[in-house]
């Protein structure tokens, strides 16, 4: 006997199809999130070595850890640098931004330590 549809299932589909769609953009959205952490972390580490190198030639770690980061995360970046017998230390605080409405992190903090240049 061939299946044949009934009229009040017309659409059932679709239906399920759009509330399975909220869950969907929050999976997409955490995933971005996640790549996004990331990629901070990774712009945290370059901002210490250049803050370091710069340190180590005694020129300003601040402008150097800015100028290593993108553009839209140098707003968020402190670098403090640590003089300490012949070599310092420079550790970069990078703000982690949110896409998802919520969620809040700690910054990306990464240290580089080099030796002064005498």
């Amino acid at each position: 006997m061939p299946y044949t549809r009934r009229r009040h299932d017309r659409g059932q589909v679709a239906l399920e199809y759009l509330g399975f769609i909220p869950i969907l953009i929050l999976v997409a959205m955490a995933a971005v999130q996640i790549g996004l952490i990331a990629y901070t972390a990774q712009q945290a580490g370059t901002a210490a070595r250049a803050g370091a190198r710069a340190a180590s030639l005694r020129l300003s770690a601040q402008q150097a850890c800015t100028r290593a980061v993108s553009g839209w995360l140098a707003d968020g970046t402190d670098c403090p640098s640590a003089y300490g017998g012949d070599e310092v230390t420079v550790t970069a605080t990078v703000r982690i931004p949110s896409i998802v409405p919520g969620w809040s992190f700690d910054p990306a903090r990464k240290t580089a330590t080099m030796p002064l240049d005498h």
